[in-house]
């Protein structure tokens, strides 16, 4: 017997839309669009950030701060070179250029610039410290480099070093412990000079002249020593110059009349 296929009424068959193609086409353009709209968003950032430095770059420094212990730079000075090398406003201003020009005024050993805002350029400046006369116009600071300067006349007592170009920090030594080793006797040293032999001349204050030569630096300074201490101490005033270039004893000299004392050995360098 043949079976019959039941059919559905056509009222009741359900009806069903593809909408494919039509939503992934949507996104797309949505995506597009949120994009687009956020390279304009950078955009504008970008604009206002590049305007706003720039306004910054071009804002003017307000006001010139100076700082430190000075005794030899005037503070207007300084704020003169400073405004005179300034190129660009308070945020363009190049600091170190700034800080190179300082440096370059004969009595500043070390300067530094910052800024503080919103307005003000402080500058820390550190003086030389002047230790010795290097010469007849130089100086020499406390790391024996040699700085010039004309307003010197403040520092004429200060002790002068003199020798060959590179000499400085020896005979910064030498003068240092000289000094050290006199200092019990009371006896100052007023000026050291070294050749271009490498003899040492020193002169005391009274004028006493002490020769030391080229070797055994500190063996000669005391023996110098031992024999002030024991036989020239109470004829100080007399004594005109001390040689103590000799492998032992020593010549000295005494003022008017004329006398010349105790040469023992060979005389060395």
């Amino acid at each position: 017997m043949a079976t019959r296929r039941r059919q559905r009424p056509a009222a009741s068959r359900r009806r069903t839309f593809s909408w494919r193609g039509h939503l992934p086409a949507r996104a797309s353009v949505g995506r597009w669009f949120n994009g687009l709209l956020l390279c304009c968003a950078l955009a504008l950032v970008a604009v206002l950030a590049q305007r706003a430095w720039e306004g910054l770059e071009a804002m003017p420094v307000g006001r010139i701060a100076v700082t430190g212990k000075l005794e030899n730079v005037q503070r207007d000075e300084v704020r003169q070179v400073v405004a005179g090398a300034l190129e660009g406003g308070f945020v363009g201003a190049d600091l170190e250029a700034l800080r190179g020009h300082l440096e370059d005024l004969p009595w500043v050993y070390e300067a530094a610039v910052r800024r503080r805002w919103p307005d003000t350029l402080e500058i820390t400046v550190q003086e030389q410290l002047p230790i010795a006369r290097w010469g007849e116009e130089g100086f020499l600071n406390h790391e024996a480099a040699v700085f010039r300067t004309r307003a010197a006349e403040r520092w004429q007592g200060l002790p002068t070093l003199d020798g060959p170009p590179g000499s400085e920090q020896r005979l910064m030594d030498y003068y240092q412990r000289l000094r050290d080793m006199l200092a019990p006797l009371d006896l100052a040293v007023t000026t050291l000079r070294q050749d271009e032999r490498s003899q040492l001349d020193a002169r005391l204050a009274g004028g006493l002249q002490l020769r030391l030569g080229s070797e055994d630096f500190l063996l000669r300074v005391q023996r110098f020593i031992d024999l002030y201490r024991n036989d020239l101490v109470a004829r100080g005033p007399e004594v005109a110059s001390v040689d103590m270039r000799y492998a032992s004893g020593a010549a000295v000299t005494f003022h008017e009349p004329a006398q010349v004392a105790a040469v023992e050995a060979d005389r060395g360098q």
